[in-house]
């Protein structure tokens, strides 16, 4: 089994250059469509869990991270400062509502480790009621990492994260439900995708003082993980260590072609930031309270949860993955044609699609160098004098010719079930098995 960084480069997936520096890779147009999909797929089932996306900035002030803790429990692991000269107040650049937003001289700002201090400001924009809530706030959002270079490996170890991260604001009694439909999310994700978690994990707190001094709070979150998981059904392994430095988390555990794990998926239960920003709530009481702060990741970052779907698939992704998803494969120039117009269809119907011609050379090596596309569909004369297609799936498989239509509709609504299934039955199979 080749690992993701030889096939990335094989299949023009993503690639590195020392311009850009060590951890820094850059997606070519095949990796950024499996990375674009799987993004779409994310920002879909969120919407339908009842996520509401938001945007925040990949810069913050040092107080930001002092305040939420970061700066004292995680600066090994950020970027330094950066110190800005100051600006004038009011100026060009300042608040379009004519407030000042000049920089002060000497102010320090960090590229940010975490989203969750800026989800935090945002949950505490404005007076909430316990009517709102949960309050599930999602983003794909990019965070830092100061990395050392012997660790930096392809897309699992880098510099620069783009993490599908979202955080619920919610009472104590909401956040066993809230992490258990974020477990079931996970699963769903995962089935969707083709991977199988190696085991789940219960990170707690060890010795020193990378994490919070409060034995109640760590006790409280850690049950409640508990809780969810017992809910799910879900058999796991407590391990001392692990733990983010304010609180435990449930962490999915994955393996990669030289079976070595790693956290691809995380549930988290946090009782301290919602306290060091005094977030608050209304109650039914007309009394204020402290929400808790559930953070949680479906997949991890885009760059870990692509290496291992490239190591898991060895390239050959699922269908709605796949950066191409149907090629079209003319016998010969005189069904040149045809073959351009079924690439039409395939192309409105929303697949990635692409021709490959007789100047490709022979039909059989044409059929080789598209072997990891889902779809092959190959337009001989009787095709093309009968309007019909003629399927090949990666399988092996070769469904009986259809109307070229028909097939498009078939492969379109394939890819659109985004299931691991190359060439789901229709009806009448369905029927007759």
């Amino acid at each position: 089994m080749k690992d993701h960084r030889r096939l990335g480069r094989e299949l023009g997936l993503f690639g590195t250059d020392p311009l850009i520096g060590a951890g820094l890779p850059y997606w070519l147009p095949a990796g950024a469509a499996v990375r674009q999909a799987l993004e779409e797929y994310v920002s879909d089932i969120e919407r339908r869990a009842g996520y509401q996306r938001v945007y925040s900035p990949v810069l913050g002030k040092r107080e930001l991270y002092e305040l939420s803790g970061h700066w004292e429990h995680y600066r090994d692991d950020m970027f330094p400062p950066m110190r800005l000269g100051g600006g004038p107040e009011g100026g060009p650049e300042g608040d379009p509502d004519g407030g000042p937003d000049g920089d002060p001289a000497g102010e320090e700002v960090v590229l940010r480790p975490s989203l969750c201090p800026h989800h935090a400001l945002i949950y505490r924009s404005r007076e909430r009621s316990y009517r709102e809530l949960p309050l599930r706030l999602a983003e794909l959002g990019g965070m830092y990492r100061a990395e050392l270079s012997g660790v930096l490996g392809g897309l699992t170890r880098v510099r620069a994260i783009q993490l599908n991260d979202a955080h619920v604001f919610c009472t104590l009694e909401q956040v066993a439900d809230e992490a258990l439909a974020a477990l079931r999310l996970i699963r769903e994700a995962y089935a969707a995708m083709g991977l199988d978690a190696a085991r789940y994990r219960l990170s707690l707190p060890g010795p020193g003082a990378k994490y919070v001094r409060d034995p109640g709070l760590w006790q409280r979150a850690g049950a409640l993980l508990e809780q969810a998981l017992a809910a799910a059904g879900i058999a796991y392994d407590a391990e001392e260590g692990e733990a983010a430095f304010y609180g435990p988390k449930i962490d999915v555990q994955v393996l990669d072609a030289a079976g070595r794990e790693a956290t691809l998926s995380t549930v988290q239960v946090d009782f301290h930031q919602p306290a060091r920003f005094g977030l608050a709530y209304v109650g039914a009481d007309g009394a204020r309270h402290r929400p808790v702060m559930v953070h949680r990741s479906v997949v991890g970052s885009a760059e870990r949860a692509v290496a291992q779907l490239i190591e898991v698939h060895q390239g050959a992704f699922p269908p709605w993955l796949a950066p191409v998803q149907a090629v079209v494969l003319p016998v010969g120039e005189a069904e040149a044609a045809p073959a351009e117009a079924l690439l039409r269809r395939c192309v409105e119907a929303g697949l990635r699609a692409e021709l490959a011609g007789p100047e490709r050379g022979t039909l059989g090596a044409r059929v080789r160098a598209g072997r990891l596309a889902p779809y092959q569909v190959v337009i001989g004369p009787r095709e093309a004098a009968g309007g019909a297609a003629a399927l090949r799936l990666r399988d092996g498989r070769r469904p009986a010719p259809l109307p070229a239509a028909e097939a498009v509709a078939r492969m379109a609504a394939a890819v659109a079930a985004r299931r691991p299934e190359l060439w789901p039955p229709d009806e009448a199979e369905r029927a007759a098995g």
